[in-house]
């Protein structure tokens, strides 16, 4: 995956790539605000809203097709896809545009309503049924997960030697950004130590859940959307939501919603500690690459006051 390109892409060139997958008249074609990596634009044909996105990496979007059809049919609102490919140097997808606005740009109290409709969605998707497939960690070509255990994805995800990965070479962040080694190393350390927690849970994780990637008409969920799918143990998915709700003890909540419907999660204080430990390094060392310091040294410090 690489960040987005910042050259405009023309409004011809997407008019045609929409022309090979659906028939119909397109209006209302504008680009759509958000996104690191993806450049998007919505589009009506009919009585029908979509979405289209572009990347430059060739594998951009490859298991869109199978998150639709895995999630969709199992009652999660995750956008149907209805065209993917490539075309002069950028990877596109086709997908529908749910209703509503993004959860992060709501008033407060009008997520706080959206809450058990929010913590039900969430706990419905981590536990859908994986049909077969095997391994932890990224989804490969025949989407399964790459490891053969939790503690071995990891180790890979954070290692110094990467090939062919977006986190490729990213050690030299601690030369060139804040990033600071002694700080990933006491971390990682932790994130190590509480693998043995996390390691015997296998759940489908979105991996980008926040409130960017949730959407909203007001009254319910309507879409969760721009998975950056792992197998893994599910809490890593309320590690990330918790920070969108400041002031509210978010995985309390979950945890008594798991109660109330009598799914058993064991170890939860520690797994969630391992889940927060690895959304969080990860998201220091993001946070550097991109030059958001003051974000970063806010992360840095809660992850040390775990």
């Amino acid at each position: 995956m690489t960040l987005k390109s910042n050259a405009p892409i023309p409004l011809e060139y997407i008019q045609t790539v929409i022309g090979h997958h659906l028939d119909g008249t397109i209006t209302a074609l504008e680009p759509v605000e958000g996104g690191n990596f993806s450049s998007a634009f919505s589009f009506r044909i009919g009585e029908r809203d979509y979405i289209i996105r572009f990347n430059s990496s060739e594998e951009a979007y490859e298991h869109e097709v199978y998150l639709s059809s895995l999630l969709h049919p199992q009652g999660v609102p995750y956008p149907q896809v209805f065209g993917k490919g490539r075309k002069d140097g950028f990877t596109y997808c086709i997908s529908q545009r749910a209703a509503g606005k993004i959860v992060a740009n709501l008033k407060p109290e009008q997520k706080s309503a959206l809450l058990p409709d929010l913590i039900r969605v969430i706990a419905m998707m981590n536990q859908v049924d994986l049909r077969g497939a095997s391994g932890y960690g990224f989804l490969g070509k025949d989407n399964n997960g790459q490891f053969a255990s939790w503690e071995a994805f990891v180790r890979s995800f954070f290692s110094e030697e990467q090939t062919g990965t977006f986190w490729e070479g990213w050690y030299r962040y601690f030369h060139t950004t804040c990033l600071e080694k002694d700080v990933f190393d006491e971390c990682y350390a932790r994130l190590l130590e509480h693998c043995r927690y996390n390691a015997p849970h296998r759940h489908f994780v979105h991996h980008d859940c926040h409130a960017w990637n949730i959407l909203s008409d007001g009254q319910s969920i309507t879409g969760i959307i721009d998975g950056n799918c792992i197998y893994g143990d599910f809490l890593i998915d309320i590690a990330t939501i918790e920070s969108a709700f400041p002031g509210i003890d978010l995985a309390e909540r979950f945890r008594l919603h798991y109660e109330r419907i009598g799914f058993e999660v064991p170890d939860f204080q520690e797994r969630l500690t391992g889940a927060r430990y690895f959304k969080g390094i990860d998201g220091m060392r993001f946070y550097a690459m991109m030059g958001w310091e003051d974000a970063y040294k806010q992360l840095r410090d809660r992850l040390l006051a775990l």
